[in-house]
This record gives C-alpha cells, sequence and structure tokens, in this order.
C-alpha cells in the first residue's frame, strides 16, 4: 500500500542531493564554460632602415600592431619601451626643441622647423553599443625640452572624424643595456570617445623618423650603426595595457648586405 503523503515528506531525500561542495563547483565550471574569454592583447613590431647601409644617415620606421582584447578591440596601451640597437643615433645639428604645452594648444604651426623629427599615422578603435568605431589620426614627431639632460620626443597625434582629438605623447630616451643602446619610454593618456563609452585603442601605429635625404641642411636624421651583430639588428618593445596585462614583442631588421 503507498504510503501517507505526509510520511513521504518527512522521509529524507540525501541520497538524491549532491554534496553541496560539488554542487558549487559545478555551477563555477558552468559560469566559466557560459562566460566569454577575453582574448589577451599582444603586439608585433616590425623596424625598417632606408637606406640599408651602415654608418649612413638614413629614416627608420617603426611598425608596431596589435591584435586580440575583448570584441575584437586590443586592450588600450598605457606604457611602452621601445628598445632600439647600440649605435643607432639621432643626428641632431640644432638643439632646436618644441614643448607638448606648445603642441596641445597650437598644433604643429610655430614650431620650429628645426625641430622636426618625422611622421607617421595611427589607427585608433573603439567598441561602441554594438558597432566599433574606426579613425585614422595623423601624427608629426619633435624633438622635445630634455629632461634631466636626456633628450626627449613629443609626438603630435591628431584626429578629426568621428572623434575630433588632438593629444601629445611625451616620451624620454634613456641609456639601455647591450645588445640594445637606447630605449624611448612613452606613457600614453587615455582616448576618450563618446560619454559613458571604452576609450579608443591603438590597433596600429607607424612613425618615420629621420629622413634618407634631408631635403635642407642641418635637419634632424639618424645615423645608422657602423657596424651589424650576426642575425641582423635587435629591436625590442614592451607594453602595458589598460587591463594591466602586459607584452613584449621582439624583430630583427636584416643587416646590409
Amino acid at each position: 500500500m503507498p504510503a501517507p503523503l505526509a510520511e513521504c515528506m518527512r522521509r529524507p531525500t540525501v541520497s538524491h542531493l549532491a554534496p553541496a561542495g560539488t554542487v558549487l563547483a559545478a555551477i563555477v565550471v558552468w559560469v566559466g564554460l557560459a562566460a566569454p574569454a577575453q582574448a589577451l592583447t599582444t603586439a608585433a613590431i616590425t623596424p625598417s632602415l632606408s637606406p640599408d647601409r651602415l654608418g649612413a644617415k638614413a629614416a627608420l620606421t617603426f611598425t608596431i600592431s596589435y591584435a586580440g582584447g575583448q570584441f575584437g578591440v586590443p586592450s588600450p596601451v598605457r606604457r611602452s619601451v621601445l628598445r632600439f640597437p647600440t649605435g643607432l643615433s639621432l643626428d641632431i645639428p640644432h638643439l632646436s626643441s618644441c614643448a607638448a604645452a606648445h603642441l596641445r594648444a597650437r598644433g604643429a604651426s610655430g614650431c620650429p622647423a628645426q625641430s622636426a623629427l618625422g611622421s607617421g599615422h595611427a589607427l585608433v578603435e573603439a567598441h561602441a553599443g554594438s558597432q566599433t568605431i574606426t579613425e585614422d589620426v595623423a601624427m608629426r614627431a619633435f624633438l622635445g625640452p630634455p629632461q634631466n639632460l636626456r633628450p626627449t620626443m613629443e609626438i603630435l597625434v591628431r584626429g578629426y572624424t568621428p572623434l575630433d582629438e588632438r593629444m601629445v605623447l611625451t616620451g624620454t630616451v634613456l641609456p639601455d643595456r647591450a645588445p640594445y643602446g637606447e630605449e624611448l619610454v612613452m606613457s600614453i593618456p587615455p582616448i576618450p570617445t563618446l560619454p559613458l563609452e571604452p576609450d579608443a585603442s591603438i590597433v596600429s601605429f607607424t612613425l618615420t623618423i629621420g629622413a634618407a635625404r634631408p631635403r635642407t641642411d642641418g635637419a634632424n636624421t639618424l645615423l645608422t650603426p657602423p657596424s651589424c651583430p650576426v642575425g641582423g639588428f635587435p629591436f625590442a618593445a614592451e607594453f602595458t595595457y589598460a587591463d594591466g596585462s602586459r607584452g613584449t614583442a621582439l624583430a630583427e631588421a636584416p643587416c646590409p648586405l
């Protein structure tokens, strides 16, 4: 005969329940599988010298590409350290500089021509709502005022549409350990986008410093090293991102034939 309902309700059913710890672990695993993994931001660097000759006046083109990140947009860079091979140096005939405050207020106009170091462009992106905003920005590099007797570089970044922004990146040149001669340390401020939306991220960055054939006498340029180590000229970079992660990148420019 079936047992009374009240008796059934009083019967323990622990044997049909998993231990609390097991249930909790299962929930944690399920949540971990259900939540989308955030891809780590990675970077790659590509240096090239022109002309590719030893001990010559030249231009260095340095390209940085970022990938990964949430929604396919890399995490914003907050600090970068770019390392250059021993013997690669700036040839600065005139110590004419342009201050960051001047660039923020007036842009490149009015900066002494002798302070110009180079130019380039960058691509920035931001994920806003359900779409990704993309913008090409122009860059101009200038010799900045020295800090603690060390040279500095000021990079004017200018965008127009859809984000009308002007910002200045300041880099300090410091001595480095072999096989590198000097490093350029830069702090990158946040790039605001729309209200309540995340900051923009740099996706690619290409900057050319110096000139293979300076247009005028006394123009700033680069001098390539007098010798090349086995394997090529070494370059390296370290990045710190807004999400707290860090990354490195290595590259070599081939020795002249």
